[in-house]
């Protein structure tokens, strides 16, 4: 039966294999079951790390990865970097935004939230706009139906029933295989309740003005309930 140093060697040896060193204590960080030569062994650059060719095994590739740089740059993604299309169907760079505090809402018309909540944001629009305040008004038909109009339709309603000002943008879908960019990147941000899945008419994003998604609200708050966080984030 084969001795256990050859089966096994000190974890340094990885590291630094133009040096054999036979002082090393094989009782120390051990890597099993793997066979590896102290003698020169081949490294080989990877954009994301590097890997290991053992002469003795050179069937056995060890790799390592310094960092993930997708997920690295998934996590310096913010709104701003998203470019969505308004009402009338241009496209508006969410870029514009920053420096600004911003609420995203999925609005709809024929809500039982719709009266007061249109109310309460216009309110609140109206009253911090002149601070760097914006709401982003997204129309979704997927609750019920009840956003069933064209964009002229919507954007009929919303300015002349409840002289809305703030921006109101291309209809959407919040939640299954058509998402947009935009409502992905708030829901992967920011987990509720059900996961990912937008649950009705009226959910709140609030973000900051370096367009990170700072919190989330289900339907059944109020707009007026969130002017606090609102007021904390535009005197940051």
């Amino acid at each position: 039966m084969a001795s256990s140093s050859s089966y096994y060697s000190p974890f340094s040896a990885l590291f630094d294999v133009s040096k054999p060193n036979p002082s090393l204590n094989p009782a120390a960080f051990l890597v099993p079951s793997l066979k590896f030569s102290t003698a020169i062994s081949n490294f080989t650059n990877l954009s994301n790390g590097f890997s290991l060719k053992s002469p003795v095994n050179p069937g056995f590739l060890f790799k390592s990865r310094t960092f993930n740089v997708q997920a690295r740059a998934a996590a310096e993604k913010t709104v701003h970097d998203f470019t969505v299309k308004d009402i009338d169907g241009n496209d508006v760079s969410l870029n514009k935004y920053k420096g600004k505090v911003m609420l995203i809402v999925n609005v709809a018309s024929r809500c039982g939230l719709t009266s007061s909540n249109y109310s309460e944001l216009s309110h609140l629009y109206e009253k911090y706009k002149s601070q760097g305040f914006e709401i982003l008004a997204f129309p979704c038909n997927q609750f019920g139906g009840q956003e069933p109009g064209s964009n002229p339709e919507i954007k009929q309603f919303a300015c002349t029933r409840f002289k809305a000002e703030f921006p109101i943008f291309d209809k959407v879908d919040v939640n299954g295989p058509s998402t947009a960019p935009i409502y992905q990147f708030l829901k992967s941000n920011a987990g509720g309740f059900l996961g990912d899945l937008i649950k009705w008419n009226f959910e709140k994003f609030l973000i900051d003005k370096k367009g990170k998604v700072v919190e989330r609200y289900p339907p059944t708050t109020s707009p007026f309930q969130i002017e606090k966080d609102i007021k904390k984030l535009l005197a940051a």
